[in-house]
């Protein structure tokens, strides 16, 4: 308590007596501690509110600047001596094939087991938001949207064109060409490449951004979620390499996305308009619209771009594949749905461990399919990661990994299914589907033997030309979050520098493969993923940090602590008959067995431990106290005769 003195009237007159505060300046100078004082920090085991930074922020000049030079000086490198570029790619394949293959096919795997038991741990229960907070979209509308993440320009470009290239020419190890399982396994090695692997890659960042985002109140940033490891320092250099490696692995997944698209609008110009085989001029042309197309729609804001593009392309592909089913081989595609399930289930282990070990043949094959796979989907991890945890505030962690690997999934099923399965049935009858020229004529060449195939091969067209704006307007505007430290809504200049990038890139892509387009694309894809496979796994050691650290997750250890510590206490000093009361437990007993088993300093702030302690066992009172009072709320809630009391 602070004494307040009054001072001497003089060096030689009398020395007053010291002056005892009255209550109003005791209750003053409380305040005025109180004020100067900084508030103790919440109790881990409480859910604090955390609002959403939806805050504007300037451009981060150094990852803008360092990845916009790397990117300009790559365009140029590849415009000016595509040759060497060539060259570049492929020797740094090599290398990251035979150091790093095994990376690519342990990690994937990996991030399927790790959010399967995300699901099934005690963080399932977690929610994405404050505790009990409802979803924020509906159900059905939450499934609509993840239907949605589900579709895009790859289903397009290898809806036809792998399963009918696995059908004809099988994997290494899976028997020869032509042999009575050849459709089954087709279809698995599709569906491997295209449901669980894929979208657990994707749940991994989506998750880390939600928890971070919702529950934490951390900016949208990929390096954000990685506070847990880096703490303070996620702000400094280590976390702007971690945005600018997702800045990179954005750019060129979509470009890779774009340089397919465009490849098959080229082929449907061959086949539709009947203007024979085009060259690179073309091809650059296509890219240049598409690009401007894309940029046109990032500008105008995402409710009038990404979503009303989204409902045209959803619709348009709905129409083409139930077109494709009724007049396709129905009962074939039915029959093929349950088989391909069945063979996936069955084949999963041996596809999930095929690597380079198994010769130079089995290397060359995973190097054009399921690593280039990998390195694909990991390249649009920040965009789809971003899109799944923005519609899912709300949802538990089990909820989220559920839909997010389910959905998209039997997505998939139901394509391939349609496409492959027809296509399949006709090569299976004398046509020649796999031999009509290159992987992006193959669609145009099975909807060929239908009827309506010029209106169906334009709305093929249409489609690829939609699916990528949707996502490649997206995209960017990913991009430019990442280049200005986490906003929702970049500047226009930002989005529209890395909308023109990412078509520049594509060109580079596409021209450094030669006379190969698909191989440059497949090259440089692989190679710059490379980094992005360590920040995964990174993430998720980060995710897990936080997610131990969850108010949910500490209130059911000091729960499991207390509880325990109370039931022994009660039972050896009192049998069944007894009754546990809360308050603060000065021994530290609780305190210390939690901490047991949660090891590291509880931040300051109110204490929760509590310990047992014996009451009137005909009723039970529940008693929180804290250091200089005591609260009583006595209930008439005996329990009926021969019943153990336990109360909290």
């Amino acid at each position: 308590m602070t004494t307040y003195q009054t001072p001497r009237t003089g060096s030689d007159g009398p020395e007053q007596e010291p002056h005892h505060p009255s209550r109003s300046e005791r209750a003053k100078d409380r305040i005025t501690r109180a004020v100067k004082q900084p508030a103790p920090r919440a109790h881990p085991a409480l859910d604090v509110h955390h609002p959403v930074d939806e805050s504007r922020y300037p451009l981060d000049k150094v990852v803008f600047g360092v990845t916009a030079v790397l990117a300009v000086a790559f365009c140029v490198w590849g415009f000016v001596n595509t040759t060497s570029l060539s060259t570049s790619a492929q020797a740094a394949l090599n290398g990251t094939m035979g150091g790093a293959g095994w990376l690519f096919v342990l990690a994937a795997t990996g991030f399927v087991i790790f959010v399967l038991w995300l699901a099934a741990s005690r963080f399932g229960d977690i929610t994405l938001g404050r505790d009990g907070e409802a979803p924020e979209f509906k159900t059905v509308s939450w499934i609509a949207m993840m239907f949605s993440a589900g579709m895009g320009i790859g289903l397009m470009f290898y809806g036809v064109s792998e399963p009918i290239t696995h059908f004809t020419t099988p994997p290494p190890g899976t028997g020869m060409a032509g042999n009575p399982e050849a459709a089954q396994t087709a279809m698995a090695t599709t569906l491997f490449h295209w449901t669980l692997h894929p979208w657990a890659i994707y749940a991994v960042v989506g998750l880390a951004i939600a928890y971070g985002t919702f529950r934490k109140g951390r900016k949208q940033l990929i390096s954000a979620a990685f506070e847990p490891l880096l703490g303070k320092r996620v702000h400094g250099p280590g976390g702007k390499v971690i945005d600018m490696l997702a800045i990179f692995a954005t750019l060129f997944g979509s470009a890779a996305s774009l340089g397919l698209g465009t490849l098959q609008i080229q082929s449907g110009l061959e086949i539709v308009a009947g203007i024979g085989e085009v060259g690179n001029g073309v091809l650059v042309g296509i890219i240049a619209v598409l690009t401007a197309a894309f940029v046109v729609s990032a500008v105008s804001g995402v409710a009038r771009g990404i979503q009303w593009l989204s409902n045209i392309n959803m619709v348009l592909a709905l129409l083409l594949a139930a077109f494709l089913f009724v007049v396709g081989p129905t009962v074939f595609i039915l029959n093929l749905l349950p088989t391909s399930l069945g063979t996936y289930a069955a084949d999963l282990p041996m596809m999930s461990a095929r690597s380079g070990a198994e010769g130079s043949e089995v290397d060359a094959w995973l190097a054009s399919w399921t690593i280039f796979y990998w390195a694909w989907w990991m390249s649009w991890t920040p965009f789809v990661g971003m899109f799944i945890a923005r519609i899912s505030r709300g949802r538990t962690v089990r909820q989220f990994v559920t839909g997010v690997l389910l959905v998209p999934s039997v997505v998939s099923l139901a394509w391939f299914a349609i496409f492959g399965g027809t296509a399949i049935d006709l090569q299976e009858k004398g046509v020649d589907i796999a031999g009509a020229g290159g992987q992006e004529s193959q669609l145009f060449s099975t909807l060929a033997e239908f009827p309506w195939a010029t209106v169906t091969s334009i709305v093929v067209m249409l489609l690829v030309a939609i699916f990528f704006v949707s996502g490649a307007d997206a995209a960017s505007i990913v991009m430019g979050t990442l280049s200005e430290r986490g906003t929702t809504e970049p500047s226009k200049p930002t989005v529209i520098f890395w909308g023109v990038a990412t078509g520049a890139v594509a060109a580079v892509m596409l021209l450094s493969g030669g006379n190969d387009a698909l191989t440059g694309l497949q090259n440089i894809t692989i190679v710059v993923a490379l980094p992005f496979v360590f920040v995964m796994i990174a993430l998720c050691v980060s995710l897990v940090k936080d997610l131990r650290n969850d108010p949910m997750v500490v209130r059911k250890e000091f729960a499991g602590a207390a509880i325990e510590h109370a039931v022994v206490t009660g039972v050896t000093q009192h049998g069944d008959d007894f009754a546990i009361h809360v308050e603060r437990d000065e021994s530290g007993a609780v305190a210390q067995a939690w901490q047991r088993n949660h090891p590291g300093p509880c931040p300051p702030g109110e204490s929760l431990d509590g310990d047992a302690e014996v009451a009137d066992p005909t009723r039970a009172d529940v008693i929180v106290e804290d250091d200089d009072s005591r609260d009583t709320a006595p209930r008439d809630t005996a329990p009926r005769d021969g019943a153990p009391r336990y109360w909290a």
